[in-house]
């Protein structure tokens, strides 16, 4: 089995970028899901209630961010290293967060038509996984719980054997994509190693709607939800793919030798 594909969500709930080589720091790949939309209350902004976040393009500078979305001008954002602090909410989980400024906050106001903030999340922040599914206080970033979400290819493809229309695997933001593998496999995984990186596997990745807005478009159709909530039901909710947390900090790589080192009972 091998590593297909790098995928990173430099802001939550955004389009992300494929990458062919990424740093695995304390949070997680490196950039991913650093930055974050919020309300007025500070409460995190997703796809789920603004669809439209899926048509924002995102690239990488030296100090920051660049933005692109349709009927907007390019906005360029630095890593606010100093600056206004705020208390951040996503999901259950309250942070400290650093506002990027009122020019970020009215570009994305302006964009979504309600009034709302960019933020980022410094290293000193710490928000941690949920204790339930790691051994020692590990951090995450604003991702919706935990650092990796990987899916396989033969999964995708099971799934889209199922459909009328196939569907992209960036429907589902996964970071990371395996082949090699049978479909559905990685849901008895326990323990992988990735190229010189070590993961646990911990928690089937329960779906929302998310996957059922095109990406290309930002309209929500029915599937694959609908498809998926007739196979893929159970105690977790409607599952595709499996979250990961890293055991350690290193490089992963695109063609990185993928390992199983420990199944399910």
């Amino acid at each position: 089995m091998q590593l297909t594909q790098i995928n990173i969500f430099p802001l939550k709930s955004a389009r992300g970028l494929s990458v062919s080589v990424s740093r695995v720091g304390a949070f997680g790949p490196e950039y991913d899901r650093r930055w974050m939309l919020v309300d007025q209350s500070g409460h995190f902004l997703t796809q789920r209630k603004y669809p439209q976040m899926s048509l924002i393009d995102v690239a990488l500078t030296e100090q920051g961010l660049q933005f692109q979305a349709p009927a907007m001008e390019e906005l360029l954002v630095a890593r606010p290293e100093v600056g206004k602090s705020r208390l951040v909410t996503v999901w259950k989980d309250q942070c400290e967060a650093r506002d990027a400024g009122e020019v970020a906050a009215n570009w994305f106001s302006r964009f979504l038509d309600i009034p709302c903030r960019l933020v980022y999340m410094p290293d000193e922040t710490f928000r941690p996984i949920n204790p339930k599914y790691v051994r020692h206080r590990q951090p995450v970033s604003f991702a919706d719980g935990f650092p990796f979400m990987l899916i396989s290819e033969a999964s995708l493809d099971d799934l889209n054997s199922r459909l009328e229309q196939p569907v992209e695997m960036k429907r589902f933001r996964p970071n990371l994509v395996v082949r090699g593998c049978e479909p559905y496999e990685e849901d008895y995984w326990r323990r992988v190693r990735i190229g010189m990186i070590e993961f646990e596997v911990v928690k089937p990745c329960s779906r929302c709607a998310i996957p059922n807005i095109n990406p290309a478009t930002g309209v929500r159709e029915r599937e694959p939800y609908l498809t998926l909530a007739s196979y893929r039901t159970n105690d977790f909710g409607v599952c595709f793919g499996q979250n990961l947390v890293h055991c350690h900090e290193g490089l992963l790589q695109v063609g990185d030798a993928v390992e199983v080192l420990e199944f399910d009972d």
